[in-house]
């Protein structure tokens, strides 16, 4: 019987309340077994003006009194953090690598607006190398979803023979033009650690990064997503849908390419290091929120 839990959380949830966790041991996840039934609710959030404010200049993203569509995956990261925290997760959140978004915004989020976010596990899949679980969350204002999210992250291991299933390719880019070039921000890891409470020390620690194994520290990849809505053409519709493609990291300091190409209802885009030009993050931003 797959044992269910649900926490919740009356105001911000706080990194001291479940980073201790992720050095408690993990249980494991055999193969064929089946995750637990993990349920975060926050009751009660609400969109503050300067922690919209901090995240806005920290990304570069203009400030129009609601929030981005990027911002509520932000702000609603410490419940994911929770979630993969969890004494009945099975997996340590130190081997996560988070590596696709879609975010689904329904309506603008305000100033001052108060919500409820609930965050629980969705589908997992064997993959080559490892396995994918889905993280599932819904914004919700009294019985209306404003803002919903699919994040996957990836497990390496082995936990059984692949699923006869393929994942949302990126967007192809081979054809699109650079459209910008600029230099990753030298600093500020610690405070967007602070507005996600996601304070892992590759993104602030370059001794920490590459003690497992990159060349050093580099942004949270919601901060550099955001520094790239911030240089694009976005959609001048409430409804819209953002997806993103996590492949590698851009480091502080780090000259960077950003290539777009417009097409009918969005934009897709990539951003790479100047001395590699393979995509190290690229999305598809578009009108319309149908959920597919």
């Amino acid at each position: 019987m797959t044992r269910e839990f649900v926490e919740r959380h009356r105001k911000t949830p706080s990194a001291l309340a479940f980073m201790p966790r992720a050095f408690l041991p993990s249980p494991g996840l055999p193969p064929g077994a089946a995750l637990p039934r993990i349920t975060q609710r926050w009751d009660g959030l609400h969109i503050d003006a300067g922690h919209l404010k901090a995240f806005c200049r920290a990304t570069g993203l203009p400030e129009h009194g609601y929030a981005p569509i990027i911002y509520p995956h932000v702000i609603g990261f410490r419940l994911q953090m929770a979630l993969l925290t969890h004494r009945a997760f099975p997996l340590p959140v130190w081997i996560a690598l988070q590596i696709r978004n879609r975010l689904v915004q329904h309506r603008h989020l305000r100033v001052g607006e108060r919500f409820d976010l609930e965050t629980h596990i969705g589908t997992n899949r064997i993959v080559d190398k490892g396995t994918e679980i889905d993280l599932v969350s819904r914004l919700m204002h009294e019985t209306n979803c404003c803002w919903e999210s699919e994040v996957t992250y990836f497990f390496r291991g082995r936990f059984g023979s692949p699923a006869d299933v393929s994942s949302a390719a990126a967007p192809d880019l081979a054809h699109a033009p650079v459209v910008d070039r600029f230099t990753i921000p030298s600093d500020g890891g610690w405070n967007f650690g602070v507005l996600t409470g996601d304070y892992n020390g590759i993104h602030w620690s370059n001794w920490y990064a590459r003690r497992f194994g990159f060349r050093a520290a580099f942004p949270h990849p919601q901060r550099v997503a955001g520094i790239c809505l911030g240089r694009l053409e976005g959609p001048q519709s409430e409804a819209q849908t953002l997806q993103i493609w996590i492949k590698g990291p851009l480091f502080y300091g780090s000259a960077v390419a950003l290539s777009a190409a417009t097409e009918p209802g969005g934009t897709r885009f990539g951003v790479c290091l100047e001395s590699d030009h393979r995509f190290a993050l690229s999305g598809q931003w578009r009108a319309g929120d149908a959920v597919q």
